[in-house]
């Protein structure tokens, strides 16, 4: 099957360069190529790669891992770039638009080397995210979260090696590099309620270029559904893909049940609310669930961690 209007040309893919990032890209291509369209994958070094030893809270989170991509895009030196949602900015830069949203991957959280309960007091977790290390000490104020960087491979690595009794990773990740066997703890949602557009991916082009036509295809209706909710929560939040704050929606034919939580840095603080919308209207639904949070008091937690 022939994707409508194909170019001639090979579409350039743009990805960072971690094995993760380029199962992304990879995958992506492969959907294209079914569609008979030409890609090739050019690795770019974002300013998230440069950061090795800052803590992406400490170092602004928003954009880190998508600034130089885009950057790319605008400049026509690729054609297209494929993101992890959750590490997309609420908003696109003037001239790119997301494209395609394809299915969604497991959203929840997941834990390696140890389950939540198996863990002794003052037992040391590595993450990366401020929202996974708030809700694991909502569960556990007992416990010692610190940060850990770098890929997949590497926390790994950083754990077996004994730095760690713990770490925290999204399970979306660990699946999609064949690595589920290292998990010994899924987090339910009502647990640890995932980031917005936690196990989805994007697929952004410029908002002008035949790429959004040929992409769009590849767009799944229900997670793109779930994930503008969510989205919609957390820009009327904030928008910084590093605060704390979990937002998990889930579609049947008619409805959107949304979960979402605001919690202080240090899990002593924290906000949750509920709600079942109507799936056609994604973002007023998700503008309903904000205004909940912040009149339950989520915007005083936010404006003490920033």
């Amino acid at each position: 099957m022939s994707a409508v209007g194909s170019p001639a040309k090979t579409l350039i893919i743009g990805s960072r360069g971690s094995q993760l990032a380029l199962w992304q890209a990879n995958h992506i291509a492969s959907r294209l190529s079914g569609l008979g369209v030409r890609t090739q994958i050019e690795i770019i070094k974002t300013t998230g790669d440069h950061l090795q030893t800052a803590s992406l809270v400490q170092a602004g989170g928003k954009g880190l891992f998508t600034k130089e991509i885009e950057e790319a895009l605008l400049n026509g030196s690729i054609d297209l770039a494929v993101h992890s949602l959750k590490d997309l900015p609420t908003e696109n830069p003037e001239g790119l638009t997301i494209a395609a949203i394809p299915e969604r991957e497991d959203a929840r959280d997941a834990m390696v080397g140890s389950t939540l309960e198996q863990l002794r007091r003052g037992a040391r977790v590595g993450t990366s995210s401020g929202r996974r290390g708030a809700h694991l000490l909502n569960l556990r104020p007992d416990l010692a979260v610190e940060p850990i960087r770098g890929n997949v491979d590497t926390r790994l690595r950083k754990l077996k090696e004994g730095q760690f009794d713990a770490i925290m990773l999204a399970a979306a990740g660990l699946r999609r590099l064949g690595l589920e066997r290292e998990i010994a703890h899924f987090f339910s949602p009502d647990e640890i309620c995932p980031a917005p557009g936690q196990g989805a991916l994007a697929v952004q082009t410029r908002t002008d270029d035949l790429a959004v036509e040929i992409c769009s295809v590849l767009d799944d209706p229900m997670t793109a559904e779930c994930v503008r909710c969510e989205r919609t929560v957390l820009a009327a939040l904030g928008g910084g893909c590093q605060l704390p704050v979990g937002v998990f929606a889930e579609a049947d034919e008619e409805s959107l049940y949304v979960r979402a939580t605001v919690l202080s840095l240090d899990g002593q603080r924290a906000v949750r609310k509920a709600m079942i919308g109507p799936r056609a209207n994604p973002e007023s639904v998700g503008a309903l669930v904000a205004g909940e949070l912040l009149r339950a008091g989520a915007g005083s937690i936010l404006s003490s961690e920033s």
